[in-house]
């Protein structure tokens, strides 16, 4: 841990982070936990054997590591895609706790299989399943949200944050890719007309160029890219745990907001002591495009090994 950041008192905080076996998702529960909260991780990635595309990173690894932290981390196998699932989320939460101050939604399986297609491929190339990852993937956080909102609403309190990403009207690269993260934050919109008058705030979040496991392998091979803008997953994590100490957060509500303008705001910097700027498309790579080079490049390496 690094001690440029000093982390909000967040004791007593119940969060649930979906997509925590690795990446942003992981990121976000280590922040919590080291503020001091009690993270509910969930995933599809286990220590049994069950892992998304045989990547790294399980659900109880990311709850050890809170614990560790100093909060108190909760391991849950959870695929929110599956609204049976989601449903045995909620009655566990309600069983186990007074109710609920956080949501995150950070799952995403739009990305899975990206090695059988190119990414970035138009959209008469593309094959249907990958317009349907993105559409479960929606899906899938409005299950959860509106399963999960009733443990908020009898305190008339709570904060429901969206991973996502978009640029304006630039478009992302990809249709499926473009249509499904832009509709995350209009959803967030519409969350937070709906719980406005029920004291509950809800908000879309936008990393930058994030520095993950896979990334960094592939960094090199990357070519030039966005340096000056790559963080850690935890510095979204900061910017969470700073929203949701913000006892004002509710003026935030229905917004859309960047990882890099929140740290300026709210005084907090990455675990290597930098603070990245917001991360803006114009000029740069498509994100897919990115994405399809990332893709190739960690794949032709596992064919090496």
């Amino acid at each position: 841990m690094n001690e440029v950041w000093k982390a909000p008192d967040l004791g007593g905080k119940v969060a649930v982070v979906t997509g925590a076996s690795r990446g942003v998702g992981r990121g976000v529960a280590l922040a919590l936990g080291e503020a001091g909260a009690t993270v509910y991780v969930t995933g599809r990635s286990t220590r049994d054997g069950r892992r998304t595309e045989d990547l790294p990173g399980t659900v109880e690894d990311t709850a050890e590591e809170v614990t560790r932290r100093g909060g108190t981390g909760i391991a849950l196998r959870c695929d929110h895609g599956v609204p049976e699932q989601n449903e045995a989320l909620a009655e566990r939460l309600s069983a186990e706790q007074d109710g609920l101050d956080l949501l995150v939604n950070n799952a995403w399986s739009g990305y899975e299989r990206s090695h059988e297609v190119r990414f970035d491929a138009p959209f008469w190339e593309q094959p249907l399943w990958r317009y349907s990852l993105c559409e479960t993937s929606l899906r899938a956080q409005y299950d959860v949200t509106r399963r999960l909102v009733p443990l908020m609403l009898p305190r008339r309190s709570g904060l429901i944050v969206g991973i996502s990403f978009s640029d304006g009207d630039i478009y992302l690269g990809q249709v499926a890719y473009d249509v499904f993260k832009t509709a995350a934050d209009r959803m967030c919109r519409g969350f937070a007309s709906d719980l406005r008058k029920r004291g509950i705030a809800a908000v879309g979040l936008h990393p930058g160029f994030v520095r993950t496991e896979r990334v960094e392998a592939a960094w090199e091979a990357l070519g030039s890219g966005p340096a000056s803008v790559v963080h850690s997953a935890e510095y979204v994590g900061r910017a969470v745990a700073a929203l949701l100490a913000d006892p004002d957060v509710m003026e935030r509500t229905g917004q859309v907001l960047a990882t890099g303008d929140l740290a300026a705001e709210y005084d907090f910097d990455d675990v290597d002591g930098s603070r990245p700027p917001v991360f803006r498309l114009e000029g740069r790579m498509s994100l897919a495009t990115r994405m399809d080079r990332l893709n190739r490049v960690v794949r032709k390496a596992g064919q090496q090994q």
